[in-house]
Parts: structure tokens; sequence; C-alpha cells
């Protein structure tokens, strides 16, 4: 079983919140602009692109749940609860979006990125998707829209 995580911008939490209500589709990506991501969790291996977008070492992130709307359970989810079973949507906090945006070199940053451990392929494989989420996260900044993460089983 493989893990989906798409990102895409979007003006609100509240905004995201209606569509995931109302929606029955399985990704937010298509009806906000945004970037499908196999693989790429918004911690861990996001959190590597971030410190090589900064030139720093890799430190988490910082995202608040926007979807499941309830409280996260303090204790293992059971089954039918939406905690065990997604999708689940985080807000990426402003800095990690302004980091993205900020990319000027993407084969360099790239580069860097794909030697973690976390990343698997090569620079050339990635740069593509690196490419597409800087520009997505200038979009997102420039529309003073904040970057969400999407991740599905």
């Amino acid at each position: 079983m493989g893990v989906l995580t798409d990102y895409f911008r979007a003006a609100d939490a509240g905004v995201v919140v209606r569509y995931l209500e109302l929606s029955e589709a399985a990704s937010p990506v298509g009806e906000f602009d945004g970037v499908q991501a196999k693989s790429v969790d918004p911690d861990v291996v996001l959190g590597q692109l971030v410190a090589a977008a900064l030139g720093g070492s890799y430190e988490d992130l910082d995202s608040r749940p926007v979807w499941p709307t309830s409280p996260p359970p303090t204790d293992v989810p059971e089954e039918g609860d939406p905690w065990a079973e997604g999708p689940w949507v985080s807000e990426l906090d402003a800095p990690v979006r302004d980091a993205l945006a900020g990319v000027s070199d993407v084969a360099a940053v790239t580069a860097v990125w794909v030697e973690a451990e976390e990343v698997f392929g090569e620079a050339a494989e990635w740069e593509p998707f690196v490419a597409e989420l800087v520009a997505l996260a200038r979009r997102a900044r420039d529309a003073g829209e904040s970057l969400f993460c999407w991740v599905c089983l």
C-alpha cells in the first residue's frame, strides 16, 4: 500500500474544509491548484527539501491538521474513525511556503535533496516535481494563500 501526498494552495483552511465536506473526489488537486507527489510526506521528506532550499539542516516542519475536523485521538484510533482511515489534510506554515518559493536554482536544491536517505531516486527524476512545487509555492505566496498537504493511504 502506497502513501499518496498532494500539495495544493488555497485561501484558507475554511475553504479546504468546505470542499472536503461536499466533495467525493479523491484529491483536491484539480479543484485547487496543486501538484501530485506520491510519497513526499509533509514532515520528513518535505522537511528535507525545505532544509535543502534553506541550505540548513532538517528540522520538524510546523503544520496544523485541517482534516478531519474532529480532534485527533489520544490513543490508536478505532476502525471507522476518520483519523484511522484518512484522508488527512494539513496546512503548512508560511515559512515553509516561503522557503520553497524562494528557490532560485531548482537543479542545485534537488541535487542536495536526493542525497537524503528518505528520498529515493535520482535528481533528474525529481527535478520536474521540485520545479512544480516551487512554482506552486510562488503562486501561493504571491496570492497570499497557504500551502496544504493532502495525504491518503
